[in-house]
């Protein structure tokens, strides 16, 4: 056994918790009750110890994989040279809200012969705590259950099962066999806490509520803009559905991804948790959510996000725990080998006390797009202070250093990208008070401002590298961050500098097929080799409002080509190999994937003049719009 690619999973998930599937059948990731809680199955942590639950052909066989149409429903088709096999993974949700959680702590399994016969292995391996309990593994009359002094979980089994399954006698370890013939099933399932209620459900009603969920909640997303391929709208609703898996249905929460310590670069110690909800991930992922028509998702998170701007600005963190928690220390799990053995594993986050500039501007811009697009929203009296005091704090620090956008844990600098969400939050709270007739102290906003204004302007653009720079102490660093400076409308696409930032990024960042790596020539840390994601859609919106819509169009085709085989995204992308990085799947990857099918989109429709100003509420929305 090794490693699979990435590429070579799915995830299944309903709204608050998450499983990746292999297209060998096996479930190698999976964390209980909740997304953020320990794994009861980590196998792409660690082959022997982590755990899993597998099902797969006893003969040889090929496979792939492929989603129920419009659904986050995972369809694995085996291929032997007897017959031909489907296992069809999921979690269970429903169209009407339920009160049971129990009903969603669960996995449903079920094994079909599409013709032939076919004859199934059945392993399973859980492991509590990211594997440091060994469950003991006992028999019940619906399967077997898995029990430590603080969980349960119970594989409940269908009819078919033979013979019944066969514990280990040193390890807790359960295996079987299932013989099918064409047309026949057997179901398989999960249950965490207990075997209720999947053992007393009937699983084929289950699977049709479930698919009928994901395709009401795609209902308002029907219509396919004229201008937009048929491919590109595919993607945008398998980027929708991710999100929507990712959200936390109990708070509204988003985490960063599902998975943690899956690596940036295979070797590396960049090895992050990424099972958080950070601010700036969030309020992006939110727009484009309320940009595709998910309204009640971005109302759900303003809650949220209200409740985080009215803390004390000082405190304010750049990630959260999806129930709020503040306390989100980083631990390295020593006895977990990591994906294809890279160490270290962590759970927890170190980046959690940072103090990140950037988040006021992030806070601000969700704020202002929220109350100006969204009839049913305005801010109380109360909300409105908080976010005074978030626009004077930033008055009070924007001159300091700070770690930054990525997160350097050692250096820290006059980051431009920093500096510029600074300005945001003064441009947009500035607006958020002319047009609501809030009281604010509008002309010290206003000096402080052009301060920022001068700064950026001054001690941002570098003459020798003929570009925006990643810093101001440097003139030579270039980040990918500079593309956000036309997008944010702090200058006009035209203008002669941001041009030439472009192309400076096209020359130094950019490999041939359009992947943007994030920084280069720095001394803040080593250059990086491998793709961003989402700095590869911001160069394509950058490139989009600059109307160089065929090299836009050009590399947009090409990042859609470099997701998985089922429309899936982790955080970097090798050029070299073209092996997906870093943890999966990314909601920052998605909701770039989203924006620049917008912003193409928009363009296509308007022959190339397009701004971030001409996206309107009753059509496809930028992400971000100015205030002045």
């Amino acid at each position: 056994m090794d490693h699979l690619p990435l590429r070579d999973y799915g995830v299944i998930g309903n709204d608050d918790r998450c499983a990746l599937v292999s297209r060998r059948g096996s479930i190698d990731w999976c964390c209980f009750p909740h997304l953020e809680d320990a794994s009861v199955f980590a196998r792409i942590l660690d082959l022997e110890r982590g755990g899993h639950f597998a099902v797969h052909p006893e003969a040889s066989y090929e496979s792939h994989q492929g989603y129920a149409d419009r659904t986050n429903v995972l369809e694995t088709v085996f291929e032997t040279a007897d017959g031909q096999a489907t296992v069809t993974d999921f979690m269970p949700i429903e169209d009407d809200e339920t009160e049971d959680e129990d009903f969603q702590q669960a996995i449903y399994r079920r094994l079909e012969c599409d013709r032939g016969e076919v004859e199934f292995a059945v392993e399973f391996e859980p492991r509590f705590d990211y594997a440091r309990v060994d469950p003991i593994l006992e028999r019940t009359d619906d399967g077997v259950a898995a029990r430590s002094d603080d969980e349960q979980l119970h594989l409940v089994v269908g009819e078919r099962l033979e013979p019944e399954l066969e514990l280990a006698d040193s390890e807790p370890t359960a295996t079987g066999t299932v013989s099918l013939e064409e047309g026949e099933t057997c179901w398989l399932g999960v249950q965490y806490g207990g075997a209720e209620p999947l053992a007393s459900l009937d699983p084929e009603t289950v699977l049709d509520e479930t698919k009928r969920y994901w395709r009401s909640w795609l209902s308002a997303r029907e219509e396919t803009p004229d201008s937009m391929p048929e491919r590109w709208y595919e993607m945008v609703i398998r980027s929708e559905l991710v999100l929507k898996l990712l959200i936390h249905q109990e708070t509204g929460a988003i985490p960063a991804a599902a998975t943690t310590s899956i690596p940036e670069k295979i070797g590396s110690d960049r090895t992050w948790d990424y099972r958080y909800n950070w601010i700036r991930d969030a309020k992006f992922t939110v727009q484009a959510l309320h940009d595709t028509g998910h309204r009640q998702e971005a109302r759900e998170y303003f809650d949220w996000f209200v409740d985080v701007m009215q803390n004390d600005p000082a405190e304010i963190q750049p990630l959260y725990g999806l129930h709020g928690e503040t306390d989100v220390e980083e631990e390295i799990l020593e006895h977990l080998s990591g994906y294809r053995d890279t160490r270290p594993v962590r759970i927890g986050n170190g980046a959690a006390p940072q103090r990140q500039l950037d988040a006021y501007g992030t806070i601000v811009q969700a704020v202002y797009e929220t109350i100006q697009y969204d009839d049913e929203i305005s801010l109380t009296d109360e909300q409105w202070d908080a976010v005074c005091d978030l626009v004077d704090y930033v008055c009070a620090h924007w001159s300091e250093r700070d770690p930054g956008i990525w997160e350097f844990r050692e250096e820290h600098r006059h980051f431009l990208h920093s500096k510029l969400l600074c300005w945001v939050a003064l441009d947009r709270g500035i607006a958020i008070a002319e047009q609501n007739g809030f009281e604010a102290p509008l002309e010290r906003w206003r000096e402080e401002r052009e301060a920022l204004r001068e700064a950026i302007e001054q001690r941002g653009y570098s003459e020798k590298a003929d570009s925006f720079v990643q810093h101001f102490e440097t003139d030579e660093a270039i980040d990918a961050t500079a593309l956000l400076l036309p997008i944010y409308e702090f200058l006009p696409p035209e203008d002669e500098r941001i041009q030439n930032t472009i192309d400076t990024v096209l020359e130094e960042l950019t490999t041939d097929d359009g992947l943007v790596v994030r920084f280069v020539d720095s001394e803040v840390r080593e250059d990086e080799a491998e793709g961003f994601v989402l700095c590869s859609f911001w160069l394509i919106d950058a490139l989009v409002l600059s109307n160089r819509l065929e090299l836009a169009e050009e590399y947009f085709e090409s990042l859609v080509e470099h997701a998985s085989p089922l429309g899936l995204y982790s955080e970097k992308i090798d050029p070299e190999s073209g092996q997906l990085l870093g943890n999966f799947p990314q909601a920052f990857s998605h909701l770039g994937l989203l924006n620049s099918a917008s912003y193409l989109t928009r363009a296509l429709e308007t022959d190339g003049e397009v701004s971030p100003g001409d996206f309107d509420p009753d059509g496809i929305e930028t992400l971000f719009r100015s205030g002045s």
